[in-house]
């Protein structure tokens, strides 16, 4: 069993099936539950291939339906047509969803439940504000959730979800290192309108602070620019803290994905005892360097 079936097993015991436990409950409840929950079985797995396909082609839809040359002809009602035969597929399937766990509260509020809302109440919001059934691209969210059920992308999940690990590792010391950002932000922010002022465009803090997060990021709109030679000698020094900053993020990061490399997924660590080799491949049994045979701890 690889480590992404290992990862979807656990994600299938937040949703146990009735049967599992015992609970006596209607026998098509359980044949709903089986079918939309359970990707390990067969039908579950084909359920997932057509979700998929019919989410990909949803928004294949939302897309074209964007383009003003396309709302303008002949094909606008059939997008329109089909914007809402997906989304009545979709809003069928959270309710078979909802009836079939055995917690419905639960998965309403677990992430997957509230995306798979979030995805079907735009369509029914454009009734009244046209422009919200564009917010239904939050439903390519979804695809992460059926994506297992294809082969080819098996490994990519696995690499997605070392990818997890490494950030989620990490989060503590993002979340300082921006806190710190945004204090220099606002810092930087309140100092370029004292030295400029509104008649160089910055007519209040908040408009210095997005000058300062716009240029510390390296992005500058050039919207709005100091004029004074003290403005710009302020600019030239957030510039070069910018650099720096889009380096420690990296850093970080980087450095978790090193550390984690260093330890099977199921927690176990794979660095030799002997060389201290800590980059082994995660199937590895000897060492690649010393050839010292790698002890689970």
């Amino acid at each position: 069993m690889t480590n992404f079936d290992k990862w979807i097993d656990r994600f299938s015991q937040r949703y146990p099936s009735a049967e599992r436990l015992g609970v006596p409950v209607a026998k098509w409840r359980k044949s709903i539950y089986v079918t939309i929950f359970e990707s390990n079985t067969k039908l579950g797995r084909n359920f997932d291939r057509i979700l998929t396909i019919l989410i990909a082609l949803s928004l294949l839809v939302l897309i074209f339906h964007s383009v003003p040359s396309v709302q303008k002809s002949s094909f606008e009602n059939l997008l329109s047509g089909l914007e809402w035969f997906f989304t009545i597929i979709f809003t069928a399937e959270y309710i078979l969803r909802i009836i079939s766990v055995r917690k419905p509260v639960g998965y309403i509020f677990s992430f997957y439940g509230v995306v798979d809302f979030l995805s079907i109440i735009p369509a029914y919001l454009s009734i009244f504000y046209p422009d919200a059934h564009y917010l239904s691209a939050i439903r390519a969210l979804r695809l992460i959730r059926t994506f297992h059920v294809f082969p080819l992308l098996k490994g990519f999940m696995e690499d997605y979800l070392f990818l997890g690990r490494a950030l989620k590792s990490s989060a503590r010391k993002i979340f300082v290192f921006l806190s710190v950002v945004a204090v220099i932000v606002f810092v930087m922010g309140t100092l370029i309108y004292i030295i400029e002022g509104p008649e160089n465009g910055f007519t209040s803090v908040p408009v210095g602070i997005y000058w300062a997060i716009s240029t510390v990021t390296t992005v500058g709109y050039g919207d709005i620019t100091p004029s004074t030679g003290a403005g710009r000698f302020f600019a030239s020094i957030m510039m070069l803290i910018g650099w720096g900053i889009l380096a420690v993020p990296t850093g970080l990061v980087g450095a978790e994905f090193y550390r984690n490399m260093s330890y099977r997924p199921d927690g176990m660590k794979y660095e030799c005892d002997k060389c201290h080799e800590k980059l082994h491949d995660k199937d590895a049994n000897f060492c690649k360097i010393c050839g010292n045979e790698i002890i689970k701890k």
